[in-house]
């Protein structure tokens, strides 16, 4: 017998992975994963669609693509595709309406998406400094991972300036630190600053974040720490700070909510 279910599916093509998230006629979220696509993104979306029916069952779908590695694959297949600011404001104002500022990293991507007094979203340029990438390129230097370095950050004393704007530049602050001894819990902790201090000068550039301040994206989504010192350095204008339970699939929930 035919299955005639019909779910709604969001396809998040990132520089870096692949999301998914299904919901059901009334927004329910039933399934949703991601993976990196090391840019075998049509073999790992197929991987994550059979992972889909495998836990859901055969079903119909009505299909949306967002992210910055999306539009090609949707002219491709023939199917809508949304800006990622329009699928997460949408998914913001659905899960978090309240929302006055959303920072959102992603594996070589940063964007600050304002959305009290006019929606306006601030992004990276060319540079994958102060993202996900950024982060694990620099964990690389204390021989761990970005797990090993949020867990590093946890017991540090004292934070180094460190530049974030590129990851030659902040190599050359890194190394110096390492040859001299500096404890590897500062070292982390510090490269985690520096995200937050590029990611707030670099993309706000003096627009104040303040009101009610939403996390998104991977990075924030899985370390608390880097979490932790955003909210140390903007507590001063922030009334609430959130991270949504599915802060790192926020923009494939989105994609799904459009259609």
């Amino acid at each position: 017998m035919e299955n005639n279910t019909l779910h709604k599916l969001g396809i998040d093509i990132g520089s870096t992975t692949v999301k998914v998230a299904i919901l059901d006629q009334e927004d329910r979220l039933l399934f949703s994963d991601y993976e990196r696509h090391f840019a075998n993104i049509q073999e790992t979306l197929a991987d994550l669609l059979e992972k889909a029916v495998n836990t859901l069952g055969p079903f119909h779908m009505y299909p949306v693509i967002t992210g910055s590695g999306g539009l090609t694959l949707a002219q491709y297949l023939d199917v809508p595709f949304v800006q990622e600011v329009v699928a997460v404001a949408e998914a913001l104002q659905t899960y978090a309406p309240k929302t006055d500022v959303a920072i959102e990293l992603g594996g070589e991507d940063a964007k600050i998406l304002y959305l009290s007094g006019g929606l306006e979203q601030r992004m990276n340029g060319t540079c994958a400094g102060g993202t996900g990438s950024f982060i694990d390129q620099m964990s690389i230097l204390l021989k761990t991972d970005a797990d090993g370095l949020n867990a590093l950050a946890e017991n540090h004393t004292i934070i180094y300036p460190i530049a974030a704007r590129c990851g030659v530049f902040a190599k050359s602050d890194v190394q110096p630190l390492l040859n001299e001894g500096a404890a590897r819990e500062d070292i982390a902790a510090s490269i985690l600053q520096a995200v937050v201090t590029q990611t707030i000068s670099g993309l706000a550039q003096g627009r104040p974040i303040k009101g009610n301040i939403v996390f998104l994206g991977g990075p924030l989504h899985f370390l608390p720490q880097l979490r932790r010192q955003f909210e140390e350095t903007l507590k001063d204008n922030a009334k609430s700070f959130k991270t949504p339970e599915n802060a790192q699939l926020f923009v494939a929930i989105g994609a799904a909510l459009m259609y």
